[in-house]
């Protein structure tokens, strides 16, 4: 799920989902450690994948090869999701993701104060993630009432995303990217209260969730920044 890459990288729909068992206490409390374990690690994976791309000079990946294989490997994932290969398919799906944002990043860098939006981009996802991260588990409020909003709202992001990269749409681009913002951040919110209210019980799509929910608020700000600096 991204934004639009390149100063476009095309949105991609969040795994939206809950498992139908309700489990509270202790059951919970281990499916959130097993989730943010889990978490780091893909986040590892997905830098070092992105390190790699940047240090081989890949050049930049067509977004729609990126989605291509973005879906696939989520179908992948859910299929997998109750083995111990659904582990494998989530490093490959953050890989991939970190792979194909190396050449991103390797853009920046070739242009003046881009790795300082880049650092800023970062700055912000993680206040952002522990931010709504801290709400939902400090409050313990049950924020399951959003969840046909936060699908919506994805879908028709994800819909003008596209919209933006094929009709090459600046403006357009820019507002999608504050809707994944807001969106995403939500999202974030949505899953770590439905981790601790037992509306989820698989630590995996929980994973990939938060994941790309992260991956997809770094791109957005990554755009938005850009656009401000002046460097679009």
């Amino acid at each position: 799920m991204s934004p639009i890459m390149s100063n476009q990288q095309n949105p991609y729909a969040s795994p939206l989902r809950g498992s139908g068992l309700q489990v509270t206490g202790e059951r919970a409390a281990q499916v959130l450690k097993n989730t943010y374990m889990l978490l780091g690690l893909s986040l590892m994976a997905a830098t070092g994948a992105a390190m790699f791309a940047m240090s081989a000079g890949i050049g930049y990946v067509s977004p729609l090869i990126t989605i291509a294989v973005y879906f696939g490997l989520l179908f992948a994932t859910n299929k997998l999701r109750n083995s111990g290969w659904g582990i494998v398919a989530v490093f490959a799906l953050t890989s991939w993701l970190g792979f194909t944002t190396g050449p991103l990043i390797n853009m920046y860098a070739q242009i003046q104060g881009g790795m300082e939006i880049v650092s800023l981009a970062l700055g912000g996802t993680a206040t952002i993630f522990v931010a709504m991260s801290a709400i939902a588990l400090v409050s313990r409020k049950d924020f399951s009432f959003m969840t046909n909003f936060i699908m919506v709202g994805v879908l028709v992001a994800f819909l003008a995303g596209l919209a933006a990269m094929f009709f090459n749409i600046p403006a357009l681009a820019l507002a999608v990217s504050a809707a994944f913002v807001l969106l995403s951040s939500l999202l974030i919110l949505w899953q770590t209260s439905a981790i601790i209210h037992g509306g989820e019980t698989n630590y995996i799509m929980a994973t990939v969730t938060l994941f790309v929910s992260i991956y997809n608020l770094f791109l957005s700000l990554l755009n938005i920044l850009t656009a401000l600096s002046g460097n679009d």
